[in-house]
């Protein structure tokens, strides 16, 4: 049985069909190897890589990001192609100064576009770190000057930082805080922010007009004009902000969102101190602090935010008391009580009296309702600890308007006026604003008498 076992072994195929066969099955292990790699390209593996990238020609940014998502091997096609001249001409365009378009929003059209190819880009990179995702789009990018912190020669005019920044909201949409603090030391690296924020921080307002439009303009539309959610527009207005110390955040804060010239755009930096200003030059810093103080900010405490208005209204030099009234008025009750609390806590009763008397004048000049100056009086009332701290300060925002009366009404009768005549006008605004202020506090008393009988 040994040798019968023996010899059935002996007449199985000889060596030499067994080397042929294994080298037919290795022929076609390759063969299903070779056919399984272009085989994620579906249809486009018939086609050269010429015919492919003119095929992409055809189709919209949009379309094309859509295809990115298909597989990988597709994935490094597209990536490939916008490496290309071809590609780069067709992806990057560049006319950023023709704003004249027939029929649509100035720039919606080239905005959009740069919408599209963030998303393009994101969704090819998607495998790749958050290093070497921002390494390739800056090598895709670099080469648009309208684009660099200093590459255009006429920013003003000029829609490439809005392109770039709502490219960069798409791209880095839905990315965790660490990688979005890692795009944010990527964009200081490329455009030396942090020294050239520096330079006009520490040296006088106005020397460096140029600079601080640069820096206006990139921090606005670059990092911070195009979030949906306020959480993501206070993250990147706190990165910009929190690296310096107080007094150069207040100062860098009124760069990006003080007033400006509506003539070279350039910060207009004795504008609160001159005289009283209007809303529409308060608006971006009493929006710039709102979003601060908002829960969502979390790195900032209601201290930090307080200090840093105390710290805004001695920018460049101590501002008009009715230019800070406005600015409190329009950041909001919240922000208004804690900064006049503050006042009350720490004893500055007279400063706090003149505050409230020109609260109640921005009210009368600015239409808004005076029983809100009146209700914002009582709940700082109730901060005092004290009946005679409370009655002491009710005493001082009575002198305040007998004082600020009778000055301007000096003013008015040494005939000292200007060609509007803004110091009778002020002598008006100020009696009815005493008068109508009075008026509510009579309303809320009868109120609360009859409704004790």
């Amino acid at each position: 049985m040994t040798s019968t076992a023996r010899t059935s072994f002996t007449v199985i195929p000889n060596q030499k069909h067994k080397r042929s066969n294994r080298r037919s099955r290795q022929r076609s292990n390759l063969l299903d190897r070779d056919s399984q790699s272009p085989s994620t390209l579906g249809y486009f593996k018939t086609l050269p890589l010429e015919i492919f990238q003119m095929v992409l020609n055809y189709l919209s940014v949009k379309d094309i990001s859509m295809l990115s998502m298909v597989s990988k091997t597709i994935s490094n096609r597209l990536i490939n192609y916008i490496s290309t001249p071809s590609g780069n001409r067709r992806l990057l365009l560049q006319d950023f100064h023709n704003l004249e378009l027939p029929g649509k929003r100035e720039g919606s059209c080239i905005l959009e576009h740069y919408k599209s190819l963030g998303l393009l880009l994101k969704r090819c990179t998607l495998l790749l770190p958050t290093k070497d995702r921002l390494k390739y789009t800056h090598k895709v990018l670099s080469e648009v000057s309208c684009f660099k912190f200093n590459g255009c020669p006429s920013p003003l005019h000029c829609l490439g930082l809005e392109c770039y920044g709502v490219f960069l909201q798409i791209l880095t949409a839905g990315w965790d805080e660490l990688e979005c603090h890692r795009v944010f030391n990527f964009l200081c690296e490329l455009s030396n922010l942090p020294r050239k924020v520096q330079t006009v921080v520490s040296s006088k307002p106005g020397s460096a007009r140029k600079l601080e439009l640069r820096i206006r303009l990139y921090c606005r539309r670059v990092l911070l004009n195009h979030w949906i959610h306020q959480s993501d527009s206070a993250f990147w207005l706190t990165r910009i902000l929190k690296p310096w110390p107080m007094v150069n955040q207040a100062r860098l804060l009124y760069i990006i969102f003080g007033p400006v010239s509506s003539l070279d755009g350039h910060v207009v930096w004795q504008k609160m101190i001159e005289g009283p200003t209007d809303e529409t030059s308060l608006k971006g810093l009493a929006d710039a602090i709102k979003l601060l103080y908002d829960t969502e900010a979390r790195e900032w405490t209601a201290d930090d935010v307080i200090s840093l208005v105390d710290e805004l209204s001695v920018v460049p030099r101590e501002w008009l008391m009715e230019n800070n009234a406005r600015l409190l008025i329009l950041s909001g009750n919240n922000i208004c009580f804690t900064f006049m609390a503050s006042k009350a806590v720490n004893g500055r009763a007279v400063e706090l009296a003149r505050l409230m008397v020109f609260l109640t004048l921005v009210c009368e000049k600015d239409l808004y309702c005076m029983d809100w100056a009146v209700k914002m009086m009582q709940k700082v009332c109730k901060v005092f600890s004290t009946p005679g701290e409370r009655n002491n300060f009710l005493q001082c925002v009575e002198n305040a308007f007998a004082h600020m009366i009778m000055d301007i009404l000096q003013a008015v009768l040494s005939g000292d006026r200007d060609e509007e005549d803004s110091s009778f006008l002020n002598l008006f605004h100020l009696v009815n604003a005493q008068a109508n202020f009075h008026k509510e506090i009579l309303y809320l008393t009868m109120r609360s008498n009859s409704n004790a009988i």
